[in-house]
């Protein structure tokens, strides 16, 4: 049986004016809270190398996977950590949320920057089973780009499927709310071109409102989240947290982590 526990993370890029919050007074926070859950994996956004390489160094059992939205290690990452014990990476790339996904550092429909999906294959060692995991990040100031952007994931997760009909994760900071356009794309609610997407909401599993997941380091939960994983119908989840503890008197990023724990449903 594969079971998981998944987690998509915010880390914030590092900002010397956040002062106390500024990354290297967060870096053992942030740690901190990814040992308390212990995910198999964990999709990161905001990471640049040398905080991927200050996680590397006090996650132990992790490796971690990625390039910067302009190429190599250049700038923001959108990270993979994945526990080496437990999976095997079978395959992996990225794509730009763009006109040209292959086009390296490629920007369309008026987004700010450059914007990235990472994917994975993965071997689960146990029982045998492979499945992906997508992680990205939406634009913040292009509506179109946004909307465009995460038919250009919805449009690849197809393909992958078709070819070789593996289940699939996805985790990201989609800077979208719950009743935008990207998030229900993604449920299915929205039908483009014939057809329709069929992902599971992991806060389906949540009774109410999830609340915010972006703080800006001010804690609370008063709001909507847009951070999210999302789940193919081969699997089960079974529970979803947002992660609102503080560490050490501080928080570990202006984003709340959220972790979902899920199962792939047996026979498959």
């Amino acid at each position: 049986m594969l079971e998981l526990t998944i987690m998509t993370f915010n880390l914030r890029y590092p900002e010397i004016k956040d002062g106390s919050n500024y990354w290297p007074e967060r870096i053992d926070r942030a740690a901190s809270v990814i040992e308390k859950h212990h995910p198999m994996l964990i999709g990161t956004q905001e990471g640049y190398h040398s905080m991927l390489k200050d996680l590397e160094t006090r996650l132990k059992e992790y490796d971690w996977v990625g390039q910067g939205r302009f190429g190599e290690h250049e700038n923001e990452h959108n990270a993979i950590f994945y526990n080496r014990d437990e999976l095997i990476m079978q395959d992996n790339g990225q794509f730009w949320l763009s006109e040209t996904p292959e086009l390296k550092a490629s920007v369309s429909w008026g987004s700010a920057f450059p914007r990235i999906c990472t994917w994975t294959c993965f071997l689960h060692r146990k029982s045998g089973h492979s499945f992906y995991f997508y992680n990205t990040h939406l634009d913040h100031h292009s509506q179109e780009a946004k909307d465009r952007g995460i038919q250009v994931i919805g449009e690849h997760i197809a393909k992958q499927r078709s070819l070789d009909g593996l289940p699939v994760l996805l985790a990201g900071d989609f800077n979208s709310y719950p009743d935008e356009f990207p998030i229900r794309f993604l449920r299915g609610e929205i039908e483009t071109d014939g057809t329709k997407r069929d992902l599971t909401d992991a806060y389906s599993r949540i009774k109410g409102k999830p609340g915010l997941t972006a703080h800006d380091f001010k804690g609370g939960d008063d709001g909507e989240p847009i951070d999210y994983i999302f789940a193919s119908a081969e699997f089960e989840l079974l529970e979803v947290q947002v992660e609102r503890c503080q560490v050490n008197g501080g928080y570990p990023s202006d984003h709340y982590p959220v972790v979902a724990r899920t199962r792939l449903l047996s026979g498959l």
